[in-house]
């Protein structure tokens, strides 16, 4: 008998995964809609969310860089969801002509295209300010001696989700908790574009060891909070996920490998680019990527001798990007069964031919040898890390000093007032207040500080520490 799964098996499959019910909703998706699909209108309400706006300003590799034409996280998830859209199509329709169907009635290329294209539109929507440099940041902070001391009164689950802080959980809560929807439905997107923006379906404790009460510093990435186990249970029921091999969590969604194609192309394409403009990398240096990637000896490409240096990358740019979508496709097509089974190990790009999986190692060694160890990169991330350190250091002690006071009745500090109006505005448009749970408190203040733009926290760290006139 064939290894193969069968084709009704597969579609039926796949009727699962591309759910139109939407997380948090009791309502049955309506059918027939043809103009604006359920998806479509997944990608207008992350288009039209204060948080996606709020990307504008945070941070894709070089925090608060003064130069134009430097990726910000906003424009990087555009780009992101623009290969996305394409990775999307392009495997639908290869699934179609390869197994002769495959994808469920009603359900089109087009629209898989629209589903990847929402879930790479949010992808980041989670990140904190100054983007990773803020995540260590804030793990580091709750290591320090004293958030330490008032996180042993949490549970382990509840005490991995900050030591091992990760954006990824960061944007699932606020995709399925805070943002948009007035009844604590989140933004209500569909369970296909939450399915595909999963890129770690699984909490702290499923991908850590922590079997001996002792919390490695070597944290592994996670996708979910243990405050929203519950919706996460939830998507995996609706979408049929199994369970992961390697741990309790649950195996992901086959377009989430999609998505972290579309930001790995991104990644190892359009960052580099970055470093050219910013004067850290050389023409020479991602031109040979590119033409690694392309699967072509410089000879074999003519451009135009008038070109300049952007225009001559643009034009590598976009080559790479076609070669690249198609490897990918075809990898994604050719690995169909094991994704829907939940056994794909590693990245689609492990399972391309050896020169994109060549490109892809060189464009990520170069930029975390010559990027990210570069010395003005280096200062900024220091100062980012202090940054974030001073507004921890000014409102994380309301999560405990609010719950003393709340079941005290001791009266708070002049200065804790003034930080509690504050934070007063955040609290009414989620309609919540301090509580007895240390634990709820401390991830709503953080929902308030990952909320900012990288600006915002910069002018109201140096605002907490007495400097005023001296903001970006």
């Amino acid at each position: 008998m064939s290894n193969h799964l069968s084709l009704s098996s597969a579609t039926t499959q796949w009727s699962h995964l591309l759910s139109a019910q939407r997380l948090g909703s009791s309502k049955e998706p309506k059918t027939g809609e043809t103009a604006r699909s359920h998806f479509h209108k997944d990608y207008d309400r992350l288009v039209f969310s204060h948080s996606f706006r709020q990307l504008n300003q945070k941070t894709q590799v070089h925090p608060l860089t003064n130069q134009l034409g430097i990726h910000t996280r906003l424009t990087h998830s555009l780009e992101v969801s623009c290969i996305g859209r394409s990775l999307g199509m392009m495997s639908a329709e290869k699934l179609h002509d390869t197994l002769g169907s495959g994808l469920p009635s009603g359900v089109s290329p087009a629209d898989v295209g629209v589903i990847v294209q929402a879930a790479c539109l949010a992808h980041d929507i989670g990140n904190p300010p100054f983007g990773h440099a803020g995540e260590y940041a804030i793990r580091d902070w709750f290591r320090q001696p004293v958030p330490q001391a008032r996180l042993q009164n949490l549970t382990l689950n509840e005490q991995l989700d900050l030591l091992a802080y990760e954006g990824n959980a960061q944007g699932f809560r606020l995709l399925a908790r805070n943002e948009h929807h007035p009844d604590k439905g989140g933004m209500r997107l569909t369970c296909a574009t939450l399915g595909a923006f999963m890129k770690y379906p699984w909490l702290a404790s499923h991908s850590n060891d922590v079997s001996n009460h002792s919390i490695n510093s070597n944290v592994q990435k996670f996708g979910c909070f243990d405050s929203e186990a519950s919706q996460l249970e939830e998507l995996a029921a609706c979408l049929h996920l199994p369970r992961s091999e390697q741990h309790d969590g649950f195996a992901r969604h086959p377009l989430a490998y999609l998505l972290e194609a579309a930001d790995d192309i991104c990644y190892a394409l359009i960052d580099l680019e970055d470093g050219i403009n910013l004067n850290i990398l050389t023409y020479e240096d991602v031109a040979s990527i590119f033409y690694e990637l392309i699967g072509e000896r410089p000879s074999n490409i003519q451009l135009p001798a008038h070109m300049s240096v952007r225009q001559s990358l643009a034009s590598l740019r976009a080559r790479a990007m076609m070669r690249l979508v198609n490897t990918v496709t075809d990898a994604f097509v050719a690995n169909n069964d094991a994704m829907l089974a939940g056994k794909l190990n590693g990245s689609l790009f492990a399972h391309c031919d050896t020169s994109v999986q060549n490109g892809i190692h060189q464009a990520k060694q170069l930029a975390r040898e010559q990027i990210f160890n570069h010395p003005s990169k280096v200062r900024m991330e220091l100062m980012a890390n202090q940054c974030l350190h001073r507004l921890l250091d000014a409102f994380m002690p309301l999560a405990w000093t609010g719950t003393q006071a709340t079941l005290t009745s001791l009266p708070m500090s002049f200065e804790q007032q003034r930080l509690l109006k504050l934070l007063q505005p955040h609290f009414d448009e989620h309609r919540r207040e301090l509580s007895d749970n240390t634990y709820h408190n401390i991830l709503n203040i953080l929902d308030f500080i990952t909320g900012m733009n990288d600006h915002e926290a910069y002018r109201l760290a140096q605002e907490l520490q007495g400097h005023w006139g001296t903001m970006v």
